[in-house]
């Protein structure tokens, strides 16, 4: 059976090279010259482009302002935003949304990591594994069916992705009130507010509080902050302008969050004085 498809293979390949002899082109080094040049001109125009986008936008290196393509630069990123839910781009939505399907952590390694990998290492073996001249699709039932599988899979998974609803902050909201009865500050409103601020506001991507968060940057952990005493007008000035407070802090500022979402703040970093 080997002995017949190594055969078959060869008289194919004696076939292609007396077509190109008679009515064709080899591949090299005509097609390469081609694929060549068209590379060549799509560099160009990404260059050109470029160059349009930097030099047609007024003063050139600082502001706003747009030219031909955009602008150069926008507003600075806001770090206390709690609006913005960050998405992928488009031809990554279908991994977006198996990270829904795969939770962590059992299985986010086997949705993110495990499958994707697989399917890629399939996609590279097929050559391989189907060495057959027959391209008609009647007669290939199995590659068909699996091709037209893996496209409405992809497709589905990547409208999901795109019309996924997501919750702001809902894991770490969740955790506030056992944070409250741990702390005991239940019946204080303001420190209540404070706490879900603190959930979504991305302290925690640098800070730990109870367990959780991370430690990113010598950030400390905040879990008994409120035990220094340093004062809620402390606490709001460090929240408005850290490095001011704190010479060379990289803790970014706050202080788009206004006066009444960074007392409430504060009013939660000082009922925080460790579990009881």
């Amino acid at each position: 059976m080997a002995r017949d498809r190594i055969v078959e293979r060869q008289r194919v390949f004696r076939q292609y090279k007396e077509d190109v002899k008679t009515r064709g082109k080899p591949f090299f080094p005509y097609a390469m010259l081609h694929d060549t040049i068209m590379s060549l001109v799509v560099v160009l125009v990404i260059i050109g482009l470029a160059v349009a986008w930097k030099w047609s936008v007024p003063g050139h290196h600082t502001g706003t302002a747009s030219g031909w393509l955009g602008k150069l630069y926008d507003t600075p990123a806001d770090p206390g935003t709690f609006n913005f839910v960050p998405r992928p781009d488009w031809y990554f939505y279908f991994l977006f949304y198996l990270l829904r399907i795969f939770k962590w952590p059992p299985s986010v390694i086997l949705g993110t990591v495990g499958i994707p990998t697989i399917l890629l290492l399939l996609l590279l073996a097929l050559p391989f594994i189907d060495v057959r001249a027959e391209r008609n699709p009647l007669r290939r039932p199995v590659a068909m069916t699996a091709a037209v599988l893996t496209i409405i899979s992809m497709g589905i998974l990547t409208y999901k992705g795109a019309t996924a609803k997501e919750a702001l902050g809902s894991e770490l909201i969740g955790k506030v009130p056992e944070w409250a009865k741990e702390q005991g500050f239940e019946k204080n409103p303001l420190a209540l507010k404070g706490a879900r601020l603190f959930a979504v506001t991305g302290c925690l991507n640098c800070h730990t509080y109870l367990g959780s968060g991370n430690h990113n940057l010598g950030a400390p952990d905040l879990s008994a902050i409120g035990s220094k005493n340093l004062g809620i007008f402390f606490q709001i000035a460090h929240l408005k302008c850290p490095s001011c407070v704190n010479h060379g802090s990289p803790m970014p500022s706050f202080a788009s969050q206004g006066n009444a979402n960074l007392t409430a703040l504060a009013t939660f970093l000082e009922a925080s004085k460790g579990p009881h």
